[in-house]
């Protein structure tokens, strides 16, 4: 991304309940500026119009500038609730899918992306990650297994550029509040965050199966009892939680030789941890860059026409 600003013909944002994450795009696609702050929906009490127009500034973008957005900004809990979409619905046809916000000024090209409601056997959403899909599927991987780590995990498989199956797991949200709250609070603020012995003990009582409720005490009993370092607890309840998601999709992939491998778009952090985790399991990662991803979207938005 370059230093100076250029025509700035696209500002995307991806607006989620805690954090702000925009992307300047100038007339040939090229992301040109990148911005990322705390204002989340739940930051914003109600004045999206306003965060936005200052935001705007921030970005030293015009104020008709034509605007995307995705995430949680298109929820209940946001700006303006769009309805999801069907699964059925293809990744690249989400352009024609963007649906523009109401009472927004005169002249102003704002728009959100819609969510996507899956109902394989159960019913799972999305809000956000679907751009982000749809970035991998431009970049080539149109098939085959997704994960896109966070507070809620999501797991997409994608055949010929669809979402033909999607799961969710709280993963962040449990590690964070087993961080904050319980018996286990204590163990995990002093453990270790890198911890390999810890994270592949998690990983082991992952593979075991059983109820999760008893394996996360099983952490805190090893500790007590003396059968493993308090050092290590921490990144066992990682391996515990995100092995969790791998043994669900081993157990329901079993006969899917594709399964083997996965695609993985998270920050270096969590790429890296779940990367390990792959490896526990046997399976190949390829890591795709959030941002990439994100903008590649971005870029076919603005090719459509639609702003």
């Amino acid at each position: 991304m370059r230093g100076d600003v250029p025509d700035v013909r696209l500002v995307g944002i991806d607006w989620g309940t805690t954090n702000r994450r925009a992307y300047v795009l100038d007339s040939t696609g090229d992301c040109v500026r990148k911005h990322e702050d705390d204002q989340g929906v739940m930051a914003c009490n109600g004045r999206f119009e306003h965060a936005l127009q200052a935001l705007l500034v921030e970005l030293r973008a015009s104020p008709s500038t034509p605007v995307l957005m995705s995430g949680m900004v298109g929820s209940a809990l946001g700006w303006q609730q769009v309805p999801y979409l069907d699964c059925k619905v293809p990744l690249q046809q989400l352009p024609a899918e963007a649906v523009p916000v109401q009472g927004a000024p005169a002249g102003c090209n704002w728009r959100i992306v819609p969510g996507y409601c899956c109902r394989d056997g159960g019913t799972d959403v999305m809000r956000g990650e679907e751009t982000q899909l749809l970035g991998a599927v431009l970049i080539g991987h149109r098939d085959g297994w997704v994960i896109l780590p966070g507070t809620h995990s999501k797991w997409a498989l994608l055949r010929q550029g669809k979402v033909v199956r999607l799961a969710t797991y709280m993963t962040g949200e449990l590690f964070s509040l087993l961080s904050a709250h319980g018996t286990l609070s204590p163990l995990m603020e002093t453990g270790l965050a890198d911890n390999p012995a810890g994270l592949a003990a998690g990983v082991a009582l992952a593979r075991r199966g059983g109820p999760l409720s008893r394996a996360l005490f099983s952490i805190r009993a090893r500790v007590v009892a003396g059968d493993m370092p308090a050092t290590q607890a921490r990144a066992c309840v990682s391996g515990l939680l995100i092995g969790a998601e791998f043994a669900a999709a081993d157990r329901e992939n079993s006969r899917d030789p594709s399964a083997a491998a996965v695609r993985l778009i998270a920050s270096p952090a969590l790429s890296s941890m779940y990367g390990e985790v792959a490896a526990l399991f046997n399976m190949r990662a390829t890591l795709l860059d959030p941002d990439m991803v994100y903008c590649a979207a971005l870029a076919e938005f603005l090719k459509s026409g639609v702003v």
